[in-house]
């Protein structure tokens, strides 16, 4: 859906009418924003980095520590909310974020460990099928464990993991020369394992036909949505992904370092064979306190799981899960489409000669903007002005207005500011 703009909505008044209108504007007041000096909300645009914490999060932490302190070890089955299976509190709202069976999901450990976890599973090579296609600038946790799952396999790195190919002077990968790429690989292809959103581009990628594609090759496909889940509006079962992970900390608003989250198809579960390497809260539910020495995996993807989860990063993660079943991903992406533009609109319209956007159309909320000069001077200069935002070598400023908690005021104010600060920047020698 393409947006209008009219002049008037570049003045504050216009930005803040278009606030009355948002039916999603009630969400912010559930966020703690970090204060200024004076004690007004910063401007935060790092969303996609890590995301603002719910105010809930601390009565949800706060009643556990209570159960903690007054049960014991009995909180596991008598605290108000148990923790035995207290994991099973996201089930159902990690299943509407990304489109999945309840069977399909399961909150756990890290997202690289998750990764980790499902490539022992769905990279299996062999002496000709052997070779993995990720993303050109992927994030380096990504091409880190690629790299070690191949070189664990007995493959050269350098000839197995295979980069996508962006064209001469381009950031982003266009559609055809992805499918292609799969194409050219063909039966040597073993596993596509790609960002969602590119991490320095915010480039989006076409999951639906990159799973027909590859799995037509013989390929398995899994997808890492660290900047999907709670940005992008997923169909996995739908679209037949064999396994996907994402973190919690960014579009989640779980806090640092907040519990994982993964997806494995109903197609690979409750199969006694499947290569895994398994833990003891993976097991049977009924036989798991019989400490047996026989595995008798789950029939979902619980049977990923290791060991017993973290509660108190459960309970944030709660919190925010929460908000997303009350907003709906429909309604975010709506928004999410809506605040997105309204920045690419002002950002060209008022900064073109300073900044180009290097994030193409098929995008989330995040927009990549390459700033023409000093972009790390301009990056302290915001942060002195109370704006939070990042960068990305080399010349990358990251900016992401979250539906849940971002305003188009707030985007008014972000531009204001950056022009001041770009003008004055313009004014620096050289």
């Amino acid at each position: 859906m393409k947006y209008e703009f009219t002049p008037e909505m570049k003045s504050l008044k216009g930005a803040e009418l278009l606030d009355q209108r948002d039916p999603l504007s009630k969400f912010r007041q559930d966020f703690n924003f970090p204060k200024t000096v004076n004690g007004e909300d910063q401007l935060y645009f790092a969303g996609h980095s890590l995301g603002l914490m719910p105010k809930k999060a601390k009565d949800y932490i706060n009643e556990e520590l209570q159960a903690w302190a007054e049960l014991g070890v009995e909180g596991h089955f008598h605290a108000k909310n148990p923790w035995m299976p207290y994991h099973e509190n996201i089930t159902a709202s990690f299943a509407r974020l990304v489109g999945a069976k309840e069977s399909e999901v399961v909150a756990m450990n890290t997202l690289t460990v998750n990764l980790h976890l499902l490539m022992v599973s769905f990279y299996r090579p062999t002496p000709k099928k052997f070779k993995i296609l990720i993303e050109n600038n992927t994030f380096p946790s990504d091409k880190y464990g690629v790299d070690s799952q191949a070189r664990f396999h007995g493959f050269n790195a350098k000839e197995a993991v295979v980069e996508l190919k962006p064209r001469p002077g381009e950031i982003t990968v266009r559609e055809e020369d992805l499918l292609a790429q799969i194409e050219t690989l063909g039966d040597s292809l073993a596993l596509v394992i790609l960002g969602n959103c590119n991490y320095l581009s915010g480039q989006c990628f076409p999951f639906e036909r990159i799973t027909k594609l590859a799995q037509a090759k013989g390929a398995k496909v899994g997808f890492n949505l660290a900047h999907g889940a709670g940005n992008l509006l997923l169909k996995l079962h739908d679209w037949n992904v064999d396994f996907a992970v994402w973190c919690s900390y960014k579009y989640l608003n779980s806090g640092p370092g907040g519990l994982a989250g993964a997806f494995i198809h109903e197609n690979h579960l409750n199969k006694k064979d499947i290569q895994r390497f398994e833990g003891w809260w993976g097991c049977n539910k009924e036989s798991r306190f019989k400490m047996g020495p026989d595995f008798e995996p789950l029939p979902t993807a619980e049977a990923w799981q290791l060991s017993n989860p973290p509660i108190f990063q459960l309970a944030s993660l709660r919190a925010s899960m929460d908000l997303f079943d009350r907003a709906t991903m429909e309604k975010l992406v709506e928004k999410r489409n809506h605040l997105t533009s309204f920045l690419e609109w002002k950002l060209k319209s008022e900064l073109g000669a300073f900044t180009e956007i290097v994030t193409p159309a098929e995008r989330g909320a995040m927009l990549c903007v390459k700033v023409k000069k000093d972009p790390k001077h301009l990056l302290e200069v915001l942060k002195s002005r109370s704006v939070i935002l990042d960068f990305r070598y080399p010349d990358i400023l990251r900016m992401t207005p979250a539906p849940l908690y971002n305003s188009f005021a707030d985007v008014h104010r972000l531009i204001e500011v950056m022009k001041e600060a770009l003008h004055d920047n313009s004014a620096r020698p050289a």
